[in-house]
């Protein structure tokens, strides 16, 4: 073999290897998002050592609180997907919190519909629409206590989810034209842009006094958090 046959040979390999691993690194870019699962703390990171998100984005002036609390020393914020069964699944944990630390904390949700679910727009528009007839909480719950029935649907699901806002004896006429509206889908996009901004890559993303909570935080992760905060 001459040569230049084998250096031409050991060039083609090299090049091989390098558009392997660009192709590689796309993959992971594309799919970070989708995927659906929160971006995890850095690692051997307590939650004491990563940095604070910046207040007046992770919490606006028209974010949707389930509890607020006048002058709590705690604010927990999740980035949620209602179609998300990882959100589903820290649901129970967000409910326990909530009634051990009632009139302690505030409690925030920001809507962060993932790209690859067909109605987690639909269903975080309807939770806006309820919201604005005082009903944030009970159509929160009402999403997450029946997604098993709705979600992962490649049909829109928006004639159940005023079924629920029916049931919660809201005005349906308001309902409808405000879940429709262009106003409430920039609302959404909002909250998902912030999310963006915050370096949300996946749902559920919780905030504790803008400190990043570990993904699928436990009770009592979370909880000692919370009890850090508060001392």
């Amino acid at each position: 073999m001459s040569k230049n046959l084998i250096i031409t040979l050991c060039l083609l390999v090299v090049a091989a290897l390098g558009i392997g691993l660009l192709v590689y690194l796309d993959r992971d870019d594309d799919t970070a998002v989708a995927e659906g699962s929160a971006r995890p703390t850095a690692p051997g990171a307590s939650p004491e050592d990563q940095p604070t998100a910046p207040a007046d984005v992770l919490v606006r002036e028209n974010s949707r609180y389930l509890d607020q609390v006048e002058d709590a020393q705690v604010t927990v914020v999740e980035f949620l997907d209602f179609e998300c069964e990882a959100c589903r699944a820290q649901y129970p944990v967000m409910e326990r919190i909530r009634e051990d630390y009632d009139g302690r904390i505030n409690m925030v949700i920001r809507y962060f519909p993932l790209p690859g679910h067909h109605n987690s727009g639909p269903s975080a528009a309807a939770v806006e629409a309820a919201a604005q007839q005082d009903a944030l909480d009970e159509m929160y719950q009402r999403m997450f206590e029946t997604q098993a029935a709705w979600g992962e649907s490649r049909e829109d699901q928006s004639e159940v989810f005023v079924g629920f806002a029916e049931d919660l004896g809201l005005d349906m006429d308001e309902f409808v034209e405000t879940m429709e509206a262009a106003e409430t889908q920039q609302r959404v996009q909002a909250d998902f842009d912030d999310g963006v901004a915050l370096g949300v890559q996946g749902t559920p993303t919780i905030y504790v006094n803008g400190r990043l909570a570990p993904s699928m935080p436990s009770y009592d992760v979370l909880s000692a958090m919370i009890d850090a905060e508060l001392e």
